[in-house]
């Protein structure tokens, strides 16, 4: 189920309504089933998937915590982990290294033929399994103990704000909520409502507009030179954005209605003044996923100066592979791993350059010059990201800059001139915001209700309008759906 459709717009509501009027001790079978349903809608017969995860991590949890022998505790941990990574393994990779074992073999030239699986991706596997993962070991290291009710460990599992795209919750953050009793309360309620119109705004107004222009141009990269691709490439990166985090925007606020606290997944990540920067900003739940769980036990950055840089570019690696089974997000998670061991080799020699031309002494400029170099940057990585191929993002690297006065008209890449002064405005507002909020350290929300009644409301019903007149509608899934 799609948040951007009719049918949520009709099953939030029941599955609120129904939640504030029944006894507290029966909610939890009731966001159960109704996340047990959100996902069905998609593909029912994958929701196997799901609960056999489930079944083996809550197995394997009880028996960890029947123990305080390390190594029958290491032997569950195993068998959750070994089960989780062999599902994602199974319907995510297996064809990807299936290929790529049998191009380098045929080079060699030597036989090889091992027959693909053709399966569909399961919505979400990579989000739910990294959740349960995170609970394993978690309880294996002692840092919460075992969730003895099958139930709302299963509702941890499937919880459906955030059960196909994150964030991905810790389950000592979320797990205790469940055995919370929450009252309905105005101002969460209202709140969330505010963030999942926010949400709604950047995905169905900025994000899937400019994906016309953006797969217009890169479904045909060889069709284009200069600046089509260029403006294509920019445009990705705010459709990504805008696409992800009004998805954790929406799941966030439901969950929020409900009395429920998910982590912050964005904040402001093109405010970002260096690589290691925009990583504490995008995707949060994933960046502090791979830093507690692989970086850190790799020694993070307390060993050696070279085995630093290998644990960076090992989690970067692992970062892009989990984006996707092809090898343009590898490259692109290779990307980002030079960007930040290219950052510590450079560092004193940066220093140096900053104080000889006295940006040292302009701090606003210099911090400008950072944001818009981390941004092009991050741009020059999502090439890579977007592409739907290697050879087309090479294409694109080398071509961008071709014939940038002589390329395609704008008004001939998928939108006309109204559709891309809406695009470009929506950014603006939305920039515009971000700025606010980076100056003021606080959300747009605790902003707006320092105001008056009149202008309050007026904001209000101006959003809604925006994403009832100008939103682009047709159920268009989210992007991170894909992973």
């Amino acid at each position: 189920m799609l948040f951007n459709s009719l049918q949520y717009l009709i099953f939030f509501p029941l599955v609120v309504g129904a939640y504030f009027l029944i006894p507290y001790r029966f909610r939890w079978i009731l966001l159960l089933m109704a996340s047990y349903y959100f996902y069905m809608a998609w593909k029912p017969a994958y929701i196997i998937l799901i609960i056999i995860s489930t079944l083996i991590d809550y197995f394997a949890g009880i028996m960890m915590g029947r123990t305080d022998d390390k190594k029958k505790r290491k032997k569950y941990l195993i068998l959750s982990l070994v089960s989780n990574l062999s599902l994602l393994f199974l319907f995510k990779y297996f064809n990807f290294f299936n290929d790529s074992a049998k191009t380098v073999l045929e080079y060699l030239n030597i036989p090889f033929y091992l027959p693909q699986f053709r399966l569909l991706l399961p919505m979400g596997i990579s989000f739910y399994t990294f959740q349960t993962m995170s609970y394993s070991i978690d309880v294996y290291k002692g840092v919460i103990k075992p969730e003895k009710h099958l139930g709302i460990f299963s509702l941890y599992v499937t919880f459906f704000p955030q059960l196909v795209a994150g964030p991905i919750e810790r389950s000592e953050n979320l797990l205790p909520q469940f055995r919370e009793k929450h009252d309905f309360d105005y101002d969460l309620a209202t709140n969330g409502l505010k963030l999942i119109a926010w949400g709604l705004f950047k995905k169905v107004v900025i994000a899937d507009r400019v994906a016309i222009l953006v797969n217009t141009v890169y479904n045909n990269v060889h069709d284009y030179t200069g600046f089509p691709l260029i403006l294509a490439t920019i445009l990705f990166a705010f459709q990504i954005y805008c696409d992800f985090s009004g998805y954790s925007d929406i799941a966030i606020g439901s969950a929020q209605f409900m009395g429920y606290r998910l982590m912050e997944n964005f904040r402001r990540p093109y405010f970002a003044k260096s690589i290691s920067e925009f990583w504490r900003r995008w995707h949060i739940s994933l960046s502090t996923w791979f830093k507690d769980y692989i970086y850190i036990p790799l020694g993070g950055n307390r060993v050696s100066k070279w085995k630093w840089q290998l644990n960076l570019a090992t989690v970067f690696l692992i970062s892009g592979l989990w984006h996707g089974a092809n090898w343009t997000f590898v490259v692109w998670g290779a990307i980002h791993g030079f960007y930040q061991i290219f950052s510590i080799w450079t560092s004193s020699i940066r220093k140096r350059i900053v104080k000889l031309i006295g940006l040292d002494k302009t701090p606003t400029l210099h911090s400008i010059l950072q944001i818009i170099l981390t941004f092009t940057l991050v741009c020059f990585g999502w090439i890579f990201f977007r592409a739907n191929n290697i050879s087309d993002a090479i294409y694109v690297v080398k071509n961008m800059f071709t014939n940038i006065g002589n390329g395609v008209p704008i008004d001939q890449l998928g939108l006309d001139s109204f559709q891309l002064k809406v695009a470009f405005l929506s950014i603006g507002v939305m920039e515009l915001v971000h700025l606010i909020q980076e100056y003021k350290k606080k959300t747009i929300r605790e902003i707006i209700s320092t105001k008056p009644i009149w202008i309050r409301w007026s904001l209000y019903y101006i959003l809604v309008l925006c994403i009832i007149l100008l939103g682009t509608f047709g159920s268009q899934e989210f992007i991170y759906f894909q992973f």
